[in-house]
């Protein structure tokens, strides 16, 4: 535990460090704790160090999770390729899913908050790196898909989200924020009903500093908290599930 203590502290002074260069406020920017594989006593522990937003991949793994951590009522977030047949599950246990990506699956979202009259914050998830292996809308297709979801009354766009190149070439890293950022102000000009797009959820563990320089809010940040994974990424974001 002493670690995931040191390890939150070096994080957030690393936020803290960011934003002055940034000249933002710490305040703008949010730690969401990416708890894949990570076992509840731990993220316990670091909702108990002051943190309240956490995200999950997978609906299993959020459906365990969530009844050991509900004590400490963290804001939940699904940040995984959401599969239309686990929309009944998700919606139990979130308040935001941060990947919505194709029409069809917030047509299906709709339906079930519809019939089970709730509401739900969302993210649109933009392919930004341009990468086939990812998942996420086209950046010249996002602006149309923001406004069919948008008529949808249950659901509320509140912003954006990417995974961005996982490069080691910073310049390259940076191009997919500022692209996200750029579809933001676009979409914000339009004025669009029901979309807030106050959020843009973009950085990790290895970039956070680049994507809080070119305007995230929240920052997704796991192995650098709660340390490696027995597991790949590959099995979190499982690029080969189009469903």
């Amino acid at each position: 535990m002493n670690n995931i203590l040191n390890n939150l502290n070096v994080i957030h002074n690393r936020m803290i460090k960011a934003c002055k260069k940034a000249n933002r406020a710490k305040e703008e920017v949010r730690l969401l704790l990416a708890t894949k594989t990570v076992e509840p006593n731990c993220i316990n522990f670091a909702l108990e160090q002051g943190e309240t937003l956490i995200g999950e991949n997978k609906v299993q793994e959020l459906k365990q999770k969530c009844h050991s951590v509900k004590e400490k009522n963290p804001e939940v977030h699904f940040i995984g390729h959401l599969q239309s047949n686990k929309i009944k599950e998700v919606l139990k246990w979130v308040t935001c899913i941060e990947s919505i990506d194709r029409l069809s699956v917030a047509e299906k979202l709709q339906n079930k908050l519809a019939q089970e009259n709730k509401q739900i914050d969302i993210f649109i998830q933009v392919n930004t790196s341009f990468e086939k292996s990812k998942f996420g809308v086209a950046p010249n297709e996002t602006i149309e898909l923001i406004k069919n979801i948008a008529k949808f009354k249950n659901i509320h766009i509140k912003g954006l989200m990417t995974i961005g190149l996982l490069s080691s070439k910073s310049n390259e890293i940076r191009k997919c924020f500022q692209l996200l950022k750029k579809i933001q102000k676009e979409v914000i000009a339009l004025n669009i009903p029901n979309v807030e797009m106050s959020e843009l959820s973009m950085g990790m563990s290895k970039d956070l500093e680049i994507a809080i320089e070119e305007g995230a809010t929240i920052i997704r940040v796991g192995t650098a908290i709660f340390g490696d994974r027995i597991y790949p990424d590959s099995y979190y974001w499982n690029e080969s599930d189009k469903s």
